[in-house]
């Protein structure tokens, strides 16, 4: 398998390597994401009753209220944070929640992570560099 490594914007810079959770649903982190667990809460929301903790969360961008960046620092300390997170286009509130947080973020790839991604790849964020990489896709048996 070639592996797939696609350039982006830098926002918070870090390296973190993880699973892929896909969401074509923007988050609000404050009130829609409990900060003890990293649980999504909003009751019609994609990723409702799963588990940012330890993943990389794929999603459009972030919604709602700037508090939304300290829950996301909540999250990092109550280690239910998502190890990395990649947008199609990052605002200000998952931006400055990410960089707060020493959570590695990039947007803007050069291709939509919904074309290649999917829930279970494992993904190398480098947010330091700008680029992502699919490290394995799920199913793909290692050697």
């Amino acid at each position: 398998m070639v592996p797939i490594k696609l350039k982006g914007r830098t926002i918070s810079r870090g390296c973190a390597e993880g699973e892929v959770l896909l969401s074509r649903d923007p988050i609000s982190f404050l009130g829609n994401v409990d900060p003890e667990t990293g649980i999504v809460i909003e009751e019609k929301h994609s990723l409702a009753g799963k588990s940012i903790k330890g993943k990389v969360l794929v999603f459009p961008h972030g919604k709602g209220s700037t508090v939304g960046s300290y829950v996301m620092y909540q999250l990092k300390k109550n280690e239910a944070a998502p190890v990395a997170i990649i947008n199609l286009e990052t605002e200000p509130i998952v931006a400055v929640g990410a960089i707060i947080s020493e959570i590695p973020l990039v947007d803007m790839l050069e291709k939509s992570p919904y074309e290649f991604l999917k829930d279970g790849d494992i993904v190398l964020v480098n947010g330091s560099e700008g680029y992502i990489e699919l490290l394995k896709p799920k199913g793909c048996k290692t050697e």
